[in-house]
């Protein structure tokens, strides 16, 4: 391995990143030895997925566009109270379908209660709160497509 100015081979790196792209990857991680690199970029996925759960009505246009304002902070992802998706996978609000939804906005919630489930990889990941509080904000759908680090609920 070649090692430049700052001891990472610039070549392997513009090599992995060309991966990324040639495979529809969202990242990719090498390690050898006392030696790491993890090359990955930022994704914006728009899916359909067909739920096994109830489809929830439609709201009228015009309410759900009233509503929408105050309902959802400018930036989730900078609140305080944000938990993040610790890992890529399906969301789940409930633990099956048509049982009722783990927590509920309003309700209180302990530390390391399960808050949903993230499937990944046909394994169902009960996810814990990672602190007490009020769930104030419920950010995924139920059965959305979830990556890495985003915003799942707030609690404060």
């Amino acid at each position: 391995m070649t090692k430049e100015n700052n001891g990472f081979d610039k070549n392997l790196i513009r090599e992995l990143a060309l991966l990324l792209d040639e495979t529809n990857l969202s990242e990719i991680e090498l390690e050898q030895k006392d030696f790491r690199i993890r090359v990955a970029r930022e994704l914006t996925i728009q899916a359909s997925v067909a739920s096994h759960y109830a489809p929830a009505p439609a709201a009228a246009p015009a309410a759900a566009a009233a509503a929408a304002p105050a309902a959802a902070p400018a930036e989730p992802a900078k609140h305080p109270g944000m938990v993040p998706s610790p890992m890529v996978g399906t969301a789940y609000l409930s633990p099956e379908p048509g049982a009722r939804a783990f927590v509920e906005v309003g309700a209180a919630v302990k530390e390391g209660q399960t808050v949903l489930i993230v499937e990944a990889m046909k394994t169902m990941n009960q996810i814990p709160a990672p602190r007490s509080g009020v769930l104030k904000q419920v950010l995924v759908t139920d059965a959305q497509p979830v990556e890495y680090g985003e915003p799942l609920f707030i609690i404060e």
